[in-house]
């Protein structure tokens, strides 16, 4: 009795691993960031900085050019910690090289006119999960791209707001001064009226009655 020989499917050879490694959507990504924290921190330059400040830039620049570089260098490692993070939380770098690896695929497949269509039963469950996943990961970097924007404009409106409130201060310090010269005016015309008019003209009608009283006792 011969005995019937059951043949399988052979299984698909296991895909590559995902790179952790950007690949170049992901290091385009990661130089995005990178270009625009740069402006940001660009727009906020020692020169405009210590403009706010001309007299502690003058007297004390030292301090001043300590206090600007803590301001920098706070909002720059501020905005890569939140960006590294939001890229190890939604796994970007792999998403991006898968993404990137999918387009190719079907970008060759057309170019060579051939259209492999590989049962779904034979795909490993990564090789599903991904690429019901590859509209989410593009709705991800959208997402991203504006998150990215967001925070770039909220740096730009924190340097604007730090640059309102030293203007502020200056604006303040400059009215006190010229508070304090006005008085300081004012006191020396006040001293030079009392020296000129009332101490002289006294000490003239006390000299006036001396002579008056001398002559009188001559007589």
């Amino acid at each position: 009795m011969a005995t019937a020989q059951i043949q399988h499917s052979p299984s698909p050879p296991p895909q590559p691993p995902v790179a952790q490694t950007p690949g170049p959507h992901a290091a385009q990504f990661q130089k995005l960031f990178g270009d625009a924290l740069s402006h940001v921190l660009r727009t906020c330059s020692y020169s405009k900085f210590s403009s706010c400040f001309p007299t502690p830039a003058k007297y004390a620049s030292q301090t001043l050019t300590s206090i600007w570089q803590q301001i920098t260098t706070k909002v720059e490692a501020s905005a890569k910690k939140e960006f590294e993070d939001i890229m190890v939380e939604r796994d970007v770098v792999a998403g991006l090289n898968e993404l990137e690896r999918l387009v190719a695929e079907a970008k060759g497949r057309r170019k060579n006119g051939v259209e492999v269509r590989e049962p779904s039963h034979t795909l490993p469950p990564e090789r599903l999960f991904l690429a019901h996943l590859a509209p989410y990961l593009t709705q991800t970097e959208t997402e991203l791209d504006g998150e990215l924007k967001r925070l770039q404009a909220e740096n730009e409106e924190l340097v604007d707001g730090i640059q309102g409130q030293q203007e502020e201060t200056e604006r303040l310090v400059g009215g006190l001064e010229t508070f304090i010269a006005d008085l300081e005016r004012a006191n020396e015309v006040m001293g030079n009226e009392i020296d000129g008019n009332g101490v002289k003209k006294e000490i003239a009608d006390i000299e006036q009655e001396f002579r008056a009283a001398g002559r009188e006792a001559k007589l």
